[in-house]
């Protein structure tokens, strides 16, 4: 049975990650890990948020302006970021160290800074071919280190000139297809098992609230000041969880 402080934690992680969703799209996986971490491993993180993570993006990709083009142009991509995040999953699962939290917390840096100075790439439609297998290959192993799969997919699917609607269809793809493969890397290492999955559906409905929280304040305030605060949020986050597991 958890303690009141991992439920409590539990709750607010996913409350606070669905917000961020319902304002700028994305974001529920690679915050509520690193919240998580807070009170657990960052691979128990991972398991509790397979349900919610796959649940809101299948409701995100679902309503885009098309998805089967969307797959015949990415599948590269795809294709190579389940793969790897399936191999790679043991990374996760079996580190002995308890270093992962630092790789996450790593992780959560390098996307906050990449994500402060707006870095951006112009990705050629000739170059697509191969740089988006590379992409994903990279995407899958920081997934299967971490559990968050942001690095660098999300700044190779920012640089395809992808417009918004197309571009939160393709990231609401992307994300379910990662989880997926990472939930299955994590099965067979005997992580996610029935009870986890109970758990996992009922972490669910924080997701939902903090979400449809979410779509309400976008409409009220500065989805471009949000994103700062939400940067600035996650940097001091992975800074936090780098240095306390270094100490």
């Amino acid at each position: 049975m958890p303690s009141p402080f991992v439920v409590s934690i539990a709750i607010a992680a996913f409350l606070i990650s669905g917000l961020v969703k319902g304002v700028i799209g994305m974001g529920l996986p690679t915050v509520g890990i690193g919240l998580l971490s807070l009170a657990m491993t960052p691979a128990e993180a991972a398991v509790l948020l397979v349900v919610p993570t796959v649940v809101t993006n299948v409701w995100q990709l679902a309503f885009g302006p098309g998805l089967w083009p969307l797959l015949k142009r990415l599948w590269p991509f795809l294709v190579a970021t389940t793969v790897v995040a399936f191999l790679s999953s043991g990374l996760l699962a079996t580190d002995p160290s308890g270093r992962d939290a630092a790789w996450l917390g790593a992780a959560l840096i390098v996307y906050a800074v990449l994500g402060l100075c707006a870095v951006r790439m112009t990705v050629p439609r000739h170059a697509e071919p191969w740089l988006g297998p590379l992409a994903g290959a990279a995407s899958g192993l920081v997934a299967g280190a971490t559990g968050v799969f942001s690095i660098p997919g999300v700044i190779y699917l920012n640089g395809l000139g992808l417009d918004k609607d197309e571009l939160i269809q393709a990231l609401g793809i992307t994300f379910t297809v990662a989880m997926l493969a990472l939930a299955a890397g994590l099965w067979r290492h005997g992580m996610f098992h029935g009870a986890i999955v109970g758990d996992s559906t009922l972490a669910l409905i924080p997701a939902l609230l903090g979400m449809l929280l979410g779509q309400w304040i976008r409409q009220r305030i500065s989805a471009a000041m949000f994103r700062t605060c939400f940067f600035v949020g996650l940097l001091l986050l992975g800074t936090h969880l780098a240095v306390r597991t270094l100490l």
